[in-house]
């Protein structure tokens, strides 16, 4: 369920999914298949690891590569569930044929 909300999406972003929820900043990124797909890649990663310890390895993950790279953006971009979000985004299809636990591939 896609549902607008510009107070719950933190600075900087323009959507943020949280389990069966993706908020978007605005009404107009409805139409924005590339952004709704790197969404629904996140459900479909929270769903897999029963939603909970998603977040947990997600912030874990993130605090590791923020230690190291010391760059907020960098250790973002980084994190293994971004990096398979970011890289299939534009292919629609991708959640077709996406294998089960799909983002180990970009630990």
């Amino acid at each position: 369920m896609v549902l607008i909300s510009k107070y719950l999406v933190p600075k900087g972003y323009v959507g943020i999914t949280i389990f069966p929820f993706v908020f978007l900043k605005y009404n107009y990124l409805k139409t924005n298949e590339t952004l709704l797909n790197h969404e629904r890649i996140h459900l479909r990663q929270q769903l897999e690891m029963l939603v909970f310890p998603f977040y947990i390895f997600y912030v874990v993950e993130f605090l590791i590569r923020w230690i190291r790279l010391r760059n907020w953006n960098k250790a973002y971009r980084r994190i293994s569930f971004e990096k398979e979000a970011y890289t299939q985004e534009k292919n629609l299809d991708y959640l077709k044929s996406r294998p089960f636990f799909g983002f180990v591939s970009y630990l």
